[in-house]
């Protein structure tokens, strides 16, 4: 299972880098042509803009796959192996929570912005919209194998699983 995830992560990061490249290059390119020869490509803004809000979420998802997530372990530090691992369970079922959230929101957004054409490229709005649906899946299927990892194996000295 490490392997796969491994993988995925490995072609998530690809995707980034690929997706950061063409933010580049479109801004980038604008900027000459803006500067340089008073001229624009006008789908280019509204493409990079939409590429910001894809690679934030999916490097979103790579941080909390290596769980390198934003947290805070003032008090956890604290607490003994047991305490530790009550608290990660805990975190990380307010965080499922937060996943059913944000999915129930994204997806709406999608339904309703599905019809809904950009004013420039003339792509559906929903796809923009789908960033979140996409990290709301991912996420609640990262956060579901390591609760699984946590619950199947005892804590360590600082309150994680293995």
């Amino acid at each position: 299972m490490k392997g796969l995830a491994r993988i995925g992560t490995r072609a998530l990061e690809g995707l980034i880098a690929l997706m950061l490249a063409a933010m580049v290059v479109l801004v980038f390119g604008n900027v000459v042509l803006r500067y340089g020869f008073d001229s624009g490509i006008t789908v280019s803004e509204e493409i990079a803009r939409w590429l910001f809000v894809w690679l934030t979420f999916m490097g979103a998802l790579v941080a909390l796959g290596r769980e390198e997530h934003l947290g805070s372990d003032f008090l956890v530090s604290r607490l003994g192996p047991r305490g530790r691992q009550i608290c990660r369970v805990v975190g990380h079922l307010a965080m499922l929570g937060v996943c059913a959230i944000l999915l129930h929101g994204a997806l709406a957004q999608v339904r309703i912005n599905a019809d809904v054409s950009a004013p420039v490229t003339g792509a559906s709005v929903g796809i923009f919209y789908a960033a979140g649906v996409v990290f709301a899946v991912g996420a609640a299927v990262l956060l579901v194998l390591q609760l699984v990892r946590t619950l199947r194996q005892p804590a360590d000295a600082k309150g994680r699983a293995p």
